[in-house]
Protein backbone atom coordinates (compact mmCIF):
# COMPACT_ATOMS: atom_id res chain seq x y z
CA UNK A 1 0.00 0.00 0.00
CA UNK A 2 1.14 3.44 -0.75
CA UNK A 3 1.73 6.43 1.21
CA UNK A 4 -1.13 8.13 -0.56
CA UNK A 5 -3.20 4.73 0.03
CA UNK A 6 -2.58 5.24 3.20
CA UNK A 7 -3.44 8.46 3.94
CA UNK A 8 -6.64 8.00 1.80
CA UNK A 9 -7.18 5.79 4.47
CA UNK A 10 -6.76 7.44 7.40
CA UNK A 11 -8.76 10.61 6.40
CA UNK A 12 -11.74 8.02 5.77
CA UNK A 13 -10.60 6.66 8.91
CA UNK A 14 -11.17 10.10 10.61
CA UNK A 15 -13.35 11.34 9.14
CA UNK A 16 -15.75 8.08 10.30
CA UNK A 17 -14.55 8.23 13.66
CA UNK A 18 -16.08 12.08 14.20
CA UNK A 19 -19.00 11.42 12.57
CA UNK A 20 -19.39 8.62 14.77
CA UNK A 21 -18.58 10.12 18.06
CA UNK A 22 -21.10 12.95 17.10
CA UNK A 23 -23.97 10.50 17.40
CA UNK A 24 -22.85 9.17 20.82
CA UNK A 25 -20.25 6.54 22.57
CA UNK A 26 -18.06 4.77 20.57
CA UNK A 27 -16.49 1.38 22.40
CA UNK A 28 -13.25 0.12 20.58
CA UNK A 29 -13.48 -3.86 20.77
CA UNK A 30 -10.56 -5.53 21.61
CA UNK A 31 -9.54 -8.92 19.84
CA UNK A 32 -10.29 -11.88 22.64
CA UNK A 33 -6.87 -13.14 22.95
CA UNK A 34 -6.25 -9.81 24.20
CA UNK A 35 -2.38 -9.47 23.27
CA UNK A 36 -0.61 -6.53 23.55
CA UNK A 37 -1.32 -4.95 20.25
CA UNK A 38 -5.03 -5.32 20.30
CA UNK A 39 -4.71 -3.84 23.98
CA UNK A 40 -2.54 -1.08 23.28
CA UNK A 41 -3.94 -0.30 19.86
CA UNK A 42 -7.53 0.41 21.81
CA UNK A 43 -5.82 2.24 24.95
CA UNK A 44 -3.88 4.37 22.56
CA UNK A 45 -6.73 5.52 19.71
CA UNK A 46 -9.21 5.95 22.95
CA UNK A 47 -6.89 9.22 23.95
CA UNK A 48 -8.17 10.42 20.76
CA UNK A 49 -11.71 11.59 21.60
CA UNK A 50 -13.72 11.82 25.07
CA UNK A 51 -16.24 9.32 23.57
CA UNK A 52 -13.95 6.53 22.65
CA UNK A 53 -13.42 3.73 24.78
CA UNK A 54 -11.44 0.83 25.02
CA UNK A 55 -12.83 -2.22 26.03
CA UNK A 56 -12.95 -5.95 26.01
CA UNK A 57 -13.13 -9.48 26.77
CA UNK A 58 -9.69 -10.47 28.45
CA UNK A 59 -6.15 -8.94 29.02
CA UNK A 60 -3.66 -10.86 28.50
CA UNK A 61 -0.50 -10.83 31.02
CA UNK A 62 1.81 -8.48 29.60
CA UNK A 63 -1.39 -6.25 28.23
CA UNK A 64 -2.63 -6.73 31.66
CA UNK A 65 0.61 -5.66 33.83
CA UNK A 66 1.12 -2.26 31.14
CA UNK A 67 -2.70 -1.37 31.41
CA UNK A 68 -2.41 -1.47 35.44
CA UNK A 69 1.64 0.14 35.66
CA UNK A 70 0.48 2.65 33.23
CA UNK A 71 -3.02 3.43 34.97
CA UNK A 72 -4.18 2.90 31.30
CA UNK A 73 -8.29 3.52 30.66
CA UNK A 74 -9.46 -0.03 29.83
CA UNK A 75 -13.28 -1.67 30.51
CA UNK A 76 -13.29 -5.73 30.72
CA UNK A 77 -16.56 -7.11 29.10
CA UNK A 78 -18.61 -10.03 30.11
CA UNK A 79 -19.71 -12.77 26.96
CA UNK A 80 -22.64 -13.08 28.37
CA UNK A 81 -23.70 -9.87 30.23
CA UNK A 82 -22.52 -7.59 27.72
CA UNK A 83 -24.56 -4.08 27.88
CA UNK A 84 -23.82 -1.16 25.26
CA UNK A 85 -24.32 2.37 26.03
CA UNK A 86 -27.80 3.32 25.22
CA UNK A 87 -26.47 6.21 22.58
CA UNK A 88 -23.79 4.84 20.41
CA UNK A 89 -22.71 6.17 17.63
CA UNK A 90 -20.55 3.19 16.25
CA UNK A 91 -18.03 0.52 17.01
CA UNK A 92 -14.57 0.21 16.23
CA UNK A 93 -12.69 -3.15 16.20
CA UNK A 94 -9.06 -3.60 16.65
CA UNK A 95 -6.72 -6.53 15.77
CA UNK A 96 -9.57 -9.11 14.87
CA UNK A 97 -9.68 -10.89 11.55
CA UNK A 98 -13.08 -12.46 11.99
CA UNK A 99 -16.22 -11.18 14.21
CA UNK A 100 -15.97 -14.46 16.05
CA UNK A 101 -12.44 -13.27 17.07
CA UNK A 102 -14.11 -10.38 19.32
CA UNK A 103 -15.48 -12.86 21.09
CA UNK A 104 -18.98 -10.72 22.29
CA UNK A 105 -22.05 -10.00 20.36
CA UNK A 106 -21.58 -6.64 18.66
CA UNK A 107 -24.77 -3.93 18.30
CA UNK A 108 -26.85 -5.16 15.78
CA UNK A 109 -27.13 -2.05 12.85
CA UNK A 110 -24.27 -0.08 14.37
CA UNK A 111 -21.65 1.10 12.27
CA UNK A 112 -18.39 -0.86 12.53
CA UNK A 113 -14.97 0.08 11.53
CA UNK A 114 -12.28 -2.98 11.64
CA UNK A 115 -8.67 -1.83 12.12
CA UNK A 116 -6.41 -4.98 11.09
CA UNK A 117 -3.04 -5.90 9.87
CA UNK A 118 -3.61 -10.02 9.88
CA UNK A 119 -3.31 -11.23 6.33
CA UNK A 120 -6.78 -12.85 6.37
CA UNK A 121 -10.11 -10.83 6.98
CA UNK A 122 -13.45 -12.58 7.18
CA UNK A 123 -15.49 -9.21 7.98
CA UNK A 124 -18.85 -9.19 6.57
CA UNK A 125 -19.24 -4.96 6.34
CA UNK A 126 -21.95 -3.21 4.88
CA UNK A 127 -22.17 0.56 3.74
CA UNK A 128 -21.55 2.33 6.64
CA UNK A 129 -19.20 0.15 7.87
CA UNK A 130 -15.36 1.10 6.88
CA UNK A 131 -12.29 -1.48 6.70
CA UNK A 132 -8.22 -0.81 7.22
CA UNK A 133 -6.54 -3.31 6.87
CA UNK A 134 -2.67 -2.80 6.06
CA UNK A 135 0.35 -4.69 5.63
CA UNK A 136 2.08 -3.92 8.94
CA UNK A 137 3.70 -5.98 11.79
CA UNK A 138 1.44 -4.78 14.01
CA UNK A 139 -2.29 -2.98 14.46
CA UNK A 140 -0.08 -0.17 16.72
CA UNK A 141 1.62 1.30 13.63
CA UNK A 142 -1.86 2.01 12.13
CA UNK A 143 -2.85 3.62 15.34
CA UNK A 144 -0.16 5.93 15.46
CA UNK A 145 -0.03 6.41 11.40
CA UNK A 146 -3.69 8.11 12.53
CA UNK A 147 -2.86 9.57 15.62
CA UNK A 148 -0.01 11.84 14.54
CA UNK A 149 -1.76 13.16 11.69
CA UNK A 150 -4.96 13.69 13.17
CA UNK A 151 -4.36 13.72 16.96
CA UNK A 152 -0.55 14.32 18.07
CA UNK A 153 -1.73 16.22 21.67
CA UNK A 154 -2.98 12.56 22.09
CA UNK A 155 0.52 10.66 22.07
CA UNK A 156 1.10 11.25 25.99
CA UNK A 157 3.97 9.23 27.06
CA UNK A 158 1.56 6.44 28.40
CA UNK A 159 -0.07 6.42 24.87
CA UNK A 160 3.43 5.82 22.77
CA UNK A 161 4.54 3.61 25.63
CA UNK A 162 1.16 1.20 24.57
CA UNK A 163 2.04 1.62 21.24
CA UNK A 164 5.38 0.55 21.65
CA UNK A 165 4.82 -2.09 24.05
CA UNK A 166 2.18 -3.62 21.56
CA UNK A 167 5.12 -2.66 18.55
CA UNK A 168 7.57 -4.78 20.14
CA UNK A 169 5.81 -8.09 21.43
CA UNK A 170 3.91 -8.54 17.65
CA UNK A 171 7.52 -8.13 16.38
CA UNK A 172 9.25 -10.41 18.64
CA UNK A 173 11.28 -7.97 19.83
CA UNK A 174 11.54 -6.92 16.04
CA UNK A 175 12.89 -10.03 15.06
CA UNK A 176 10.07 -9.86 12.55
CA UNK A 177 10.27 -6.53 12.33
CA UNK A 178 10.63 -4.22 8.73
CA UNK A 179 11.12 -1.02 7.72
CA UNK A 180 8.23 0.17 8.71
CA UNK A 181 8.04 -1.41 12.05
CA UNK A 182 11.70 0.43 13.23
CA UNK A 183 10.04 3.90 11.36
CA UNK A 184 7.57 3.65 13.63
CA UNK A 185 9.53 2.37 16.80
CA UNK A 186 11.33 5.97 15.56
CA UNK A 187 8.62 8.29 15.93
CA UNK A 188 7.43 6.21 19.25
CA UNK A 189 10.48 7.16 21.01
CA UNK A 190 11.34 10.75 19.90
CA UNK A 191 12.25 12.83 22.75
CA UNK A 192 13.92 11.49 25.56
CA UNK A 193 11.23 10.36 27.92
CA UNK A 194 11.12 6.99 27.05
CA UNK A 195 14.74 4.78 27.95
CA UNK A 196 14.32 1.66 25.50
CA UNK A 197 16.17 -0.35 27.00
CA UNK A 198 14.50 0.12 30.55
CA UNK A 199 10.95 -0.05 29.40
CA UNK A 200 11.61 -3.04 27.26
CA UNK A 201 12.88 -5.11 30.69
CA UNK A 202 9.85 -4.06 32.05
CA UNK A 203 7.51 -5.23 29.14
CA UNK A 204 9.12 -8.68 29.06
CA UNK A 205 9.82 -8.76 33.22
CA UNK A 206 6.80 -11.40 33.33
CA UNK A 207 7.13 -14.03 35.95
CA UNK A 208 6.09 -17.49 36.39
CA UNK A 209 4.75 -19.52 39.20
CA UNK A 210 6.25 -22.52 39.86
CA UNK A 211 3.81 -24.66 38.52
CA UNK A 212 3.76 -22.94 35.41
CA UNK A 213 7.54 -23.19 34.76
CA UNK A 214 6.35 -27.15 35.30
CA UNK A 215 4.23 -26.94 32.49
CA UNK A 216 6.46 -25.40 30.36
CA UNK A 217 9.24 -27.97 31.67
CA UNK A 218 6.67 -31.22 30.81
CA UNK A 219 5.83 -29.13 27.35
CA UNK A 220 9.42 -29.50 26.41
CA UNK A 221 9.56 -33.18 27.30
CA UNK A 222 6.48 -34.29 25.06
CA UNK A 223 8.18 -32.13 22.18
CA UNK A 224 8.70 -34.21 19.17
CA UNK A 225 10.31 -33.24 15.80
CA UNK A 226 8.80 -34.50 12.91
CA UNK A 227 9.35 -33.68 8.60
CA UNK A 228 6.15 -32.72 6.96
CA UNK A 229 7.10 -32.15 3.29
CA UNK A 230 9.92 -29.93 2.98
CA UNK A 231 9.59 -28.95 6.80
CA UNK A 232 10.54 -29.67 9.88
CA UNK A 233 7.69 -28.97 12.45
CA UNK A 234 8.72 -29.33 16.59
CA UNK A 235 5.66 -30.05 18.43
CA UNK A 236 3.76 -30.51 21.91
CA UNK A 237 1.17 -30.18 24.02
CA UNK A 238 0.41 -27.65 27.17
CA UNK A 239 -2.43 -26.67 29.30
CA UNK A 240 -0.82 -22.70 29.66
CA UNK A 241 1.59 -20.58 28.40
CA UNK A 242 1.27 -22.27 24.65
CA UNK A 243 2.52 -19.49 23.12
CA UNK A 244 5.98 -18.64 25.42
CA UNK A 245 6.36 -22.69 24.87
CA UNK A 246 6.20 -22.52 21.47
CA UNK A 247 8.73 -20.02 21.48
CA UNK A 248 10.63 -21.61 23.32
CA UNK A 249 10.65 -24.49 20.62
CA UNK A 250 12.23 -21.80 18.08
CA UNK A 251 15.00 -21.18 20.16
CA UNK A 252 16.31 -24.15 20.17
CA UNK A 253 16.56 -24.29 16.20
CA UNK A 254 12.68 -25.61 15.17
CA UNK A 255 11.55 -23.75 11.92
CA UNK A 256 7.87 -24.31 13.27
CA UNK A 257 6.71 -24.93 16.69
CA UNK A 258 3.17 -26.36 17.55
CA UNK A 259 1.86 -26.25 20.69
CA UNK A 260 -1.73 -27.64 21.33
CA UNK A 261 -4.10 -27.35 23.83
CA UNK A 262 -7.54 -28.67 25.04
CA UNK A 263 -9.88 -27.19 28.24
CA UNK A 264 -13.57 -26.93 28.97
CA UNK A 265 -14.53 -28.75 25.58
CA UNK A 266 -12.13 -26.17 23.26
CA UNK A 267 -9.09 -27.29 21.25
CA UNK A 268 -6.70 -24.66 20.68
CA UNK A 269 -3.44 -24.68 18.19
CA UNK A 270 -1.00 -21.81 18.54
CA UNK A 271 2.51 -22.01 16.10
CA UNK A 272 5.11 -19.87 15.56
CA UNK A 273 7.83 -19.93 13.11
CA UNK A 274 11.44 -18.07 12.95
CA UNK A 275 12.45 -15.72 10.66
CA UNK A 276 13.95 -17.62 8.35
CA UNK A 277 11.43 -19.85 7.77
CA UNK A 278 8.70 -16.99 6.88
CA UNK A 279 11.08 -15.83 4.27
CA UNK A 280 11.08 -19.23 2.48
CA UNK A 281 7.48 -19.73 2.17
CA UNK A 282 5.74 -20.28 5.14
CA UNK A 283 2.74 -18.37 6.15
CA UNK A 284 1.38 -19.60 9.34
CA UNK A 285 -1.69 -17.52 9.49
CA UNK A 286 -2.82 -17.96 5.97
CA UNK A 287 -2.29 -22.11 7.37
CA UNK A 288 -4.45 -21.85 10.27
CA UNK A 289 -6.78 -20.29 8.00
CA UNK A 290 -7.03 -23.09 5.53
CA UNK A 291 -6.94 -25.41 8.59
CA UNK A 292 -10.26 -23.74 9.52
CA UNK A 293 -11.58 -24.16 6.21
CA UNK A 294 -11.03 -28.05 6.59
CA UNK A 295 -12.35 -29.06 9.97
CA UNK A 296 -14.00 -25.99 11.10
CA UNK A 297 -13.58 -23.49 14.16
CA UNK A 298 -11.48 -19.78 13.50
CA UNK A 299 -8.07 -19.46 12.49
CA UNK A 300 -5.27 -17.30 11.00
CA UNK A 301 -2.76 -14.78 12.21
CA UNK A 302 0.77 -13.36 11.03
CA UNK A 303 3.43 -14.84 9.00
CA UNK A 304 4.80 -15.87 12.15
CA UNK A 305 3.16 -16.24 15.19
CA UNK A 306 -0.70 -17.72 14.43
CA UNK A 307 -3.39 -19.52 16.09
CA UNK A 308 -6.61 -21.82 15.61
CA UNK A 309 -9.39 -22.90 18.02
CA UNK A 310 -12.67 -24.92 17.72
CA UNK A 311 -14.17 -28.18 18.73
CA UNK A 312 -12.06 -30.58 16.72
CA UNK A 313 -10.18 -33.17 19.02
CA UNK A 314 -6.40 -31.91 19.55
CA UNK A 315 -4.72 -34.95 17.74
CA UNK A 316 -7.30 -34.36 14.47
CA UNK A 317 -6.46 -30.48 14.58
CA UNK A 318 -2.34 -31.49 15.09
CA UNK A 319 -2.48 -33.56 12.33
CA UNK A 320 -4.33 -31.12 9.65
CA UNK A 321 -2.06 -28.51 10.07
CA UNK A 322 0.97 -30.47 9.75
CA UNK A 323 -0.97 -31.66 6.64
CA UNK A 324 -1.28 -28.19 5.50
CA UNK A 325 2.59 -27.42 5.83
CA UNK A 326 3.25 -30.41 3.92
CA UNK A 327 1.83 -28.70 0.46
CA UNK A 328 4.49 -25.42 0.75
CA UNK A 329 7.01 -25.35 -1.42
CA UNK A 330 10.24 -24.70 -0.09
CA UNK A 331 12.20 -20.94 -1.43
CA UNK A 332 15.67 -21.28 -1.25
CA UNK A 333 17.74 -18.45 -1.54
Amino acid sequence: MSTDEQQADLESFHDWLLNACSRGAVPIVTGKNGDMDTIGSAVALSAAHPNLMACGLHLGRTAKRMVESLQAPFRKLSDQQTVWPKNIGGVIIVDAAAAGQVGVSLPEGTPLCVLDHHATCDWELGENDLLLQWDVRATTQIVDAYLRLYAPQARSIVVRKMLLAGLLTDTARFRHADRGAFQTAVELLSGDDIDYASFVESVESETTSPSERGSLLRGLERATSIDSGAWNIVHTYSGTLEGRLASLLIGTGAEIALVSRFRDGTTRLTARASRHTTQRGIHLGELMEKVAEQIGGEGGGHDGAAGWSGTTDRIAAESSFIAQVAHISRRED
